[in-house]
Protein backbone atom coordinates (compact mmCIF):
# COMPACT_ATOMS: atom_id res chain seq x y z
CA UNK A 1 0.00 0.00 0.00
CA UNK A 2 1.84 3.42 -0.96
CA UNK A 3 1.98 6.10 1.32
CA UNK A 4 -0.21 9.33 0.64
CA UNK A 5 1.12 12.33 2.02
CA UNK A 6 -1.42 15.13 1.87
CA UNK A 7 -0.25 18.62 0.13
CA UNK A 8 0.03 20.71 3.57
CA UNK A 9 2.33 18.07 5.29
CA UNK A 10 3.98 17.35 2.06
CA UNK A 11 5.22 21.32 1.85
CA UNK A 12 6.09 21.20 5.34
CA UNK A 13 8.63 18.02 5.56
CA UNK A 14 9.72 19.33 2.50
CA UNK A 15 10.84 22.71 4.24
CA UNK A 16 11.64 20.75 7.39
CA UNK A 17 14.32 18.63 4.86
CA UNK A 18 15.35 22.14 3.32
CA UNK A 19 16.17 23.32 6.95
CA UNK A 20 18.00 20.40 8.18
CA UNK A 21 20.20 20.02 5.60
CA UNK A 22 21.44 23.75 5.20
CA UNK A 23 21.79 23.76 9.49
CA UNK A 24 23.43 20.18 9.70
CA UNK A 25 25.31 20.45 6.15
CA UNK A 26 25.39 23.97 5.28
CA UNK A 27 24.15 22.99 1.97
CA UNK A 28 20.87 24.62 0.50
CA UNK A 29 18.46 21.72 -0.86
CA UNK A 30 16.15 23.24 -3.72
CA UNK A 31 12.29 22.35 -2.90
CA UNK A 32 12.68 19.80 -6.18
CA UNK A 33 15.44 17.90 -4.39
CA UNK A 34 13.91 17.91 -1.02
CA UNK A 35 10.53 16.64 -2.31
CA UNK A 36 12.85 13.53 -4.35
CA UNK A 37 14.21 13.00 -1.41
CA UNK A 38 11.35 12.45 0.80
CA UNK A 39 9.61 10.39 -2.06
CA UNK A 40 13.22 8.12 -1.78
CA UNK A 41 12.95 8.23 2.16
CA UNK A 42 8.87 8.05 1.99
CA UNK A 43 9.60 4.31 -0.12
CA UNK A 44 12.51 3.65 1.63
CA UNK A 45 11.29 3.77 5.52
CA UNK A 46 7.98 4.43 5.61
CA UNK A 47 6.72 0.36 5.46
CA UNK A 48 9.42 -0.17 7.88
CA UNK A 49 7.98 2.34 10.32
CA UNK A 50 4.39 1.94 9.52
CA UNK A 51 4.84 -1.99 10.67
CA UNK A 52 6.43 -1.28 13.34
CA UNK A 53 3.77 1.73 14.40
CA UNK A 54 1.10 -1.22 13.51
CA UNK A 55 3.40 -3.49 15.87
CA UNK A 56 3.88 -1.14 18.70
CA UNK A 57 0.03 -0.58 18.76
CA UNK A 58 -0.99 -4.42 19.00
CA UNK A 59 0.74 -5.21 21.24
CA UNK A 60 -0.48 -2.02 23.48
CA UNK A 61 -3.58 -2.91 22.78
CA UNK A 62 -3.06 -6.97 23.43
CA UNK A 63 -1.30 -5.57 26.89
CA UNK A 64 -4.44 -3.39 27.96
CA UNK A 65 -6.63 -6.68 26.92
CA UNK A 66 -5.07 -8.78 29.07
CA UNK A 67 -5.53 -6.68 31.92
CA UNK A 68 -9.34 -6.18 31.38
CA UNK A 69 -9.46 -9.72 32.23
CA UNK A 70 -8.01 -9.09 35.46
CA UNK A 71 -9.95 -6.03 36.15
CA UNK A 72 -13.73 -7.11 35.40
CA UNK A 73 -13.59 -11.14 36.09
CA UNK A 74 -15.77 -11.79 38.83
CA UNK A 75 -15.17 -15.00 40.77
CA UNK A 76 -17.65 -17.89 39.66
CA UNK A 77 -18.51 -18.59 43.75
CA UNK A 78 -17.26 -22.22 43.23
Amino acid sequence: MPLRIDDDRRRHLVQRLQGFFLEEFEMELSAFRADSLLDFLTAALGPQIYNQGVQDARRYLQQRLDDLDGEVHEPDGL
